[in-house]
C-alpha cells in the first residue's frame, strides 16, 4: 500500500516562528525503585528537525519519550517545548501545547472505527478542533497515511502496517508542533518501511519537529539530522548519524566488543 501525500492546506501543521529549539531536555532523570531508567539526559530537538534516539533494548529510549509526553513525571531535570515548561504537566496538558506521540505497540480504541479513532485525536492538541469538524479533518489524515479506504474498518481488521499508520494519523490529527515516534517502523517489510520513510519526510516538510526511536538503521541514516545514543539510561554519543554509528563505543553497545576493534 503506497501512502497518498496530498493534503488540503487547512490540514497543514503550523510551526511557530522564531523558535530555535522545539524541545529542550536538561538533566532529565527518572528512577523506578533503585533502578535509574534515565540518568541526567540532556538534548535539544531543533524546530523542523528529525532527531533520532538510539540505543539497545532497555537503554531508556521509550522511557525518555514517556517523560516528554507526560506519561511519566521526571524525578529531576527540566523538559520544555519552546518557552513552555513541560515538567510537571499532565499528558493532556502537554498534548494541548502541541506534543503528540505514537506507541511501539499500537493502542487504538478497538470499539471505534478507524475514522472515529482519528477524529477523536483531532479534538486534542493546540488546534482544538471542534467535534463537528473533526471527522473531516480525520479523513484528510487518513488519506495522507494511505488509509482512506479503511475509514469504516475497525482497528482489529487492519494489518500491522495499517495499524502503525493509524497511529501516525492519530498523532498527526492534533496538528502537533512536535511528534514523538516510538519504533513506528518495527515489524514492517522493506516496501512498507520505504513508504513510512516518505511519510516521515513529508511530515517534517509540513512543519513538525520529530523525535523518533528506531532500530532500523537504514531509516535512521536516511531521516535523521542528528542522533543521540543511550545506554543504561545515559547518553554515550551524540551528533551526525554516520559519525555516531562509527563510534567504537556505539558499535560495542550494539554489536559486542569483537566488532568494535
Amino acid at each position: 500500500m503506497s501512502a497518498t501525500l496530498t493534503l488540503e492546506p487547512r490540514a497543514r501543521i503550523s510551526r511557530p516562528a522564531g523558535v530555535e529549539n522545539a524541545i529542550e531536555i536538561d538533566g532529565a532523570t527518572i528512577r523506578f525503585g533503585k533502578f535509574t531508567a534515565v540518568d541526567r539526559v540532556s538534548l535539544d530537538v531543533r524546530a523542523g528537525e528529525v532527531f533520532g534516539l538510539l540505543g539497545p533494548n532497555g537503554s531508556g529510549k521509550t522511557t525518555l519519550i514517556n517523560l516528554v509526553s507526560g506519561h511519566y513525571a521526571s524525578d529531576r531535570g527540566r523538559i520544555a517545548l519552546g518557552e513552555a515548561t513541560l515538567t510537571g504537566r499532565s499528558a493532556h496538558e502537554i498534548a494541548r501545547l502541541g506534543v503528540s506521540r505514537t506507541y511501539q505497540i499500537p493502542r487504538p480504541f478497538f470499539n471505534l472505527s478507524v475514522l472515529d479513532n482519528v477524529a477523536l485525536a483531532a479534538t486534542f492538541g493546540p488546534a482544538r478542533i471542534a467535534a463537528a469538524a473533526a471527522r473531516a479533518e480525520a479523513r484528510e489524515w487518513l488519506a495522507f497515511t494511505g488509509l482512506g479506504r479503511r475509514a469504516a474498518a475497525r482497528p482489529g481488521e487492519l494489518n500491522l502496517h495499517e495499524r502503525k499508520f493509524l497511529e501516525l494519523a492519530r498523532a498527526l490529527a492534533s496538528r502537533p508542533r512536535v511528534i514523538l515516534l516510538d519504533e513506528v517502523l518495527s515489524g514492517l517489510n522493506p516496501g512498507e518501511i520505504a513508504s513510512a520513510v516518505r511519510l516521515i519526510r513529508e511530515i517534517r516538510a509540513r512543519g513538525a519537529s520529530i523525535l523518533f526511536v528506531e532500530h532500523v538503521m537504514r531509516a535512521v541514516l536516511e531521516l535523521s539530522d542528528r542522533v543521540v545514543v543511550l545506554n543504561e539510561g545515559e547518553v554515550i554519543a551524540a551528533g551526525d548519524p554516520r559519525e555516531v554509528l562509527r563510534d567504537p563505543q556505539v558499535v560495542r553497545v550494539y554489536l559486542g566488543t569483537r566488532h568494535a576493534a
